[in-house]
């Protein structure tokens, strides 16, 4: 039987498939001059350009993917900056904004595992495109190329240069700096062998302890997302340097594999989501730095997002998961900070992107001007907020995407009443479905856009019920399949 790739479809976040099945040098190369067209049509009358930026993380052959679609975007007559080496997805996304060019195409799969690459798609403006220009992009496939143009010009740039120039100057990077040269914080990063490798030191200009910072395609046989069994290094040297017995506040960060997702571990070496870290930089960037603006947070993030936001007389605003939907409120509205439980937060300070580096700055400055641990930091705004609770998520791989559909086929016919026990008071399905539950917990059950995954999300009262109820969502979708 011939073997038949999948679709070239646009996820939540770019297209990725994998390399040399649905991933392949003649697929890139016919997809690439057809998103440089749609970028034109969509933002080339505001720019007056005709200059697309094209950059790639450390994944098997980024670099050469990404040589490939800057030579046939060329032959489509753009002119193209290419990145001379690997660069975060955030700083590509500047480049675009800073160079005032059409947009920018980034070769990377970010998180997934080591067999998938991929191409994100970012506009003149310095975020995600939106869902309707991805359409336009997939409308076009069955045409291909049309060529006909004078080539452009092929430019090499270095892609940190103007982006750590422009994140350095959103923060206080001398009292960073200087907390770590007298002993007072000891900075980690785990950089998972991704584009973020080399970013803090170049930012803080300083030595930090990196962990993982050289290039491994094979992602040690894991996957370069910032989850707790993914960073045992991480978790070692944070309980080794507590041993020490150092009077230091030990911080340690985790980035994904093109470096727009964070999530960090405290001084005593436990794991913080963006679920934590969201809340802080909320306080941080709002009573601190008197930044203005609403929270956006997708259906995923915390309820300790809302509460605070309520205290701090923030406006909230809701949305499906996936930055795009963030950046596509963050283009019409004054957004002090938008986040999704994955890890991604971006800064209406800053592009509409979802930038891991500067969440690192952000929270580095707000563990230095107030001299407190992180633990510390969230223990103070759940007592502000009176709000405790235990957050978590599991994905379950599926044999395909049939089996995705069967799945979603029986939540729209028989949609759950009641959940491990408990009845559902409402149901939010603008992604997925999100059952709200008597006790004031939730569950989320969604599809990834990128993947044949079933992910389960829970925030309860306590750990026992989190793990009751996703155990709960775990049967319930293996005695549906």
């Amino acid at each position: 039987m011939p073997f038949t790739p999948n679709p070239i479809a646009f996820g939540t976040d770019g297209w990725r498939g994998l390399i040399a099945a649905d991933f392949t040098f003649e697929r890139v190369t016919l997809v690439a001059p057809l998103a440089a067209e749609v970028l034109a049509k969509n933002f080339g009358e505001t720019t007056g350009s005709n200059l697309i930026a094209v950059g790639y993380d450390r994944r098997f052959l980024a670099e050469s993917f990404a040589k490939a679609v800057a030579e046939s975007v060329q032959e489509a007559g753009f002119d193209v900056l290419l990145a001379d080496g690997y660069a975060p997805t955030p700083a590509l996304s500047w480049a675009a904004k800073e160079r005032g060019a059409l947009g920018s195409l980034v070769l990377t799969a970010s998180h997934n595992p080591a067999g998938y690459l991929g191409l994100k798609v970012k506009g003149a403006f310095g975020g995600s495109v939106t869902q309707e220009i991805t359409k336009q992009i997939e409308a076009l496939l069955p045409r291909g190329f049309v060529g006909g143009k004078m080539p452009g010009k092929l430019e090499y740039f270095d892609a940190w240069e103007s982006y750590c120039r422009e994140l350095r100057s959103k923060v206080d990077i001398a009292k960073i700096a200087n907390a770590i040269t007298s002993g007072k914080i000891r900075v980690f990063a785990d950089v998972m062998h991704g584009a973020a490798a080399t970013g803090l030191k170049r930012l803080l200009g300083v030595e930090i302890e990196e962990i993982n910072g050289d290039r491994d395609p094979l992602f040690e046989g894991g996957a370069p997302e910032p989850l707790p069994k993914y960073i045992p290094k991480l978790f070692r040297a944070i309980r080794e340097a507590a041993r020490e017995g150092k009077e230091e506040i030990r911080v340690g960060f985790v980035f994904d594999g093109d470096s727009d997702r964070i999530a960090a571990v405290d001084g005593a070496g436990n794991f913080h989501s963006s679920q934590i870290l969201i809340p802080i930089l909320m306080e941080h960037l709002s009573q601190r730095k008197g930044f203005k603006g609403e929270i956006v947070k997708t259906i995923s993030g915390s309820d300790i997002i809302a509460r605070l936001a309520e205290s701090y007389h923030i406006p909230l605003y809701e949305t499906a998961i996936g930055y795009k939907y963030i950046a596509d409120r963050m283009l019409s509205a004054e957004v002090l900070l938008g986040g999704e439980e994955s890890g991604g937060i971006g800064y209406g300070s800053h592009i509409p992107e979802r930038d891991a580096l500067l969440a690192a700055l952000y929270v580095l400055e707000a563990v230095v001007e107030s001299g407190r641990d992180i633990r510390d930091l969230y223990a103070d705004l759940q007592a502000q907020a009176n709000f405790q609770s235990a957050y978590d998520r599991i994905d379950i791989p599926l044999a395909s995407m049939e089996e995705r559909g069967k799945l979603l086929a029986l939540l729209n016919t028989n949609t759950p009443t009641e959940v491990a026990g408990k009845a559902v008071t409402d149901c939010l399905t603008i992604d997925g479905y999100k059952f709200r539950l008597e006790d004031g917990s939730w569950l989320l059950i969604r599809f990834s856009g990128t993947e044949p995954v079933l992910r389960l999300y829970c925030e309860a009262t306590d750990e026992a019920q989190v793990k009751k109820t996703l155990e709960w969502a775990k049967n319930w979708a293996n005695s549906a399949l």
